[in-house]
């Protein structure tokens, strides 16, 4: 027997193995995987009794929908390769399915997992919808029917807000990534006024599992997650889930319900506004009708307690004070004018001037009866003349006495007479028609000096104490 290389048996070995086992199907648990930094995936899938070394090429590793872990079990179809230089043999993948589940559900599964220990689903992290937005940006694919639906809905939901389209990818070669980068084009947009959208609607219309893909992928969770702007996920139908449904602001479960979600429904804000005029009149009229209640009440009040009213009620008091003070008064003055009239009636009977005048009638009464008694006396020749002189003296003492008593009277008149009871020299003090001492006179005051005939207007110009 011939001898060969250890090169030729591998190349034998290498000719016997591809040919016969060019094309296999080996299901395993896989033990390792290397994602190497050339693009390759090295790995290595095993059984309970053995294992053999797979890898696959960067080409084929592109087209992978999910991540080989270990530990999971899978179907390997591919070709063995012997590498010559080692003599080593490799089951060459050319795809990869987890045996039991579907590729793209283990892959959803896996990003799903991946991204809620990131904290893309967390509910604090997701932004509030506005109420009424006024600019709305979608990102969809311009044929798209739900493009279609959406609008003719918001037509007739609420024509206030305006919608512009990013027009995207949806599906196939490219998709996730093209919607990725709409989405951050319209996040990024600014209008001249320095606006920018309300609202993101990413989504398109229902289809297979393989045809809603993209939205799925991690470029667009990234982008979802990224976005400054709130972001409904619209994407195929109530019964389809995606990564971007979790990683958006809202989820809607058709193109159709996002609208129904993002805008309000015209006839409920209508009614919404009738029915809170209905209740702004009703709370209005209760407050006015209230605050009328008050106000008269605080009128009531301010009646009973206002100046003017306070003022009326002392003008009444002060009228009622005035005439009873008048009353008085005029009491006090028919009181003092009777007992004036008594004392001058008095004063008239006993005073001086009476007295004299009196006393002057019966002095003339004597003269006339003396000279009646002189002249019948006389008119007696036949009695003695002692008698005459006796009685002429008599008549003398009575002459005489009543002219001691009018010198008397005429001595009390002068005494009691006021122009005869002022002292030379002295007058009352007069200022503002009261009589006051010279103690309250100051300089530059204006006062009068009187006497019962002089009154005098004068001027303090100095002052001496």
């Amino acid at each position: 027997m011939k001898a060969i290389s250890v090169t030729e048996l591998n190349n034998q070995i290498k000719s016997i193995l591809e040919s016969h086992f060019e094309i296999v199907l080996v299901e395993g648990e896989v033990s390792k995987a290397v994602y190497h930094s050339s693009g390759h995936l090295y790995f290595t899938i095993k059984d309970e009794n053995s294992s053999i070394n797979c890898a696959m090429w960067r080409s084929n590793l592109s087209k992978l929908k999910f991540k080989v872990k270990p530990g999971e079990k899978v179907l390997v179809y591919g070709a063995i390769n012997l590498y010559v230089p080692r003599g080593e043999y490799k089951l060459i993948a050319q795809t990869i399915q987890p045996s039991g589940i579907g590729a793209l559900q283990l892959a959803f599964e896996q990003l799903k997992e991946e991204l809620s220990k990131l904290g893309y689903f967390d509910e604090d992290k997701k932004k509030p919808l506005p109420k009424f937005p006024k600019k709305i940006a979608i990102v969809t694919s311009s044929t798209a029917a739900a493009l279609q639906d959406m609008l003719r809905i918001a037509n007739k939901r609420w024509r206030l807000t305006k919608f512009y389209l990013f027009n995207a990818l949806v599906q196939g070669e490219g998709a996730a990534e093209d919607i990725a980068k709409k989405i951050k084009m319209a996040d990024e947009y600014v209008f001249e006024d320095g606006s920018r959208f309300d609202l993101i609607i990413v989504g398109r219309g229902g289809g297979s599992k393989e045809d809603l893909w993209a939205f799925n992928e991690r470029a667009v969770a990234d982008a979802i997650f990224k976005a400054e702007t709130p972001v409904i996920s619209a994407v195929g139908h109530e019964i389809d889930f995606l990564i971007s449904d979790f990683v958006a602001d809202k989820r809607a479960s058709t193109p159709s319900n996002a609208i129904e979600i993002a805008l309000p429904d015209e006839n409920e804000i209508l009614m919404m506004i009738d029915e809170m005029i209905n209740i702004f009149n009703y709370k209005t009229s209760n407050i006015i009708s209230k605050k009328e209640k008050q106000l008269v009440h605080l009128y009531e009040i301010f009646q009973t307690n206002s100046i003017i009213k306070k003022l009326s009620i002392k003008s009444e008091e002060i009228n009622i004070l005035k005439n009873k003070f008048l009353n008085e008064i005029k009491t006090i003055i028919n009181i003092k004018s009777n007992q004036i009239e008594v004392l001058i009636n008095e004063f008239n009977s006993v005073s001086p001037q009476n007295r004299l005048k009196k006393e002057e009638k019966e002095i003339e009464i004597l003269k006339k009866h003396f000279n009646q008694t002189i002249s019948h006396i006389l008119s007696l020749k036949d009695k003695k003349l002692s008698i005459i002189d006796l009685f002429e003296r008599s008549i003398n003492n009575v002459i005489n006495k009543k002219e001691n008593e009018i010198q008397a009277i005429m001595s009390a008149f002068d005494a009691f007479n006021p122009k005869k009871r002022e002292k030379e020299g002295f007058a009352e003090v007069i200022k503002e028609n009261r009589r006051i001492s010279l103690d309250n006179i100051k300089v530059g005051d204006i006062f009068e000096i009187a006497n019962t005939e002089i009154k005098i207007k004068s001027k303090a110009l100095n002052i001496k104490k």
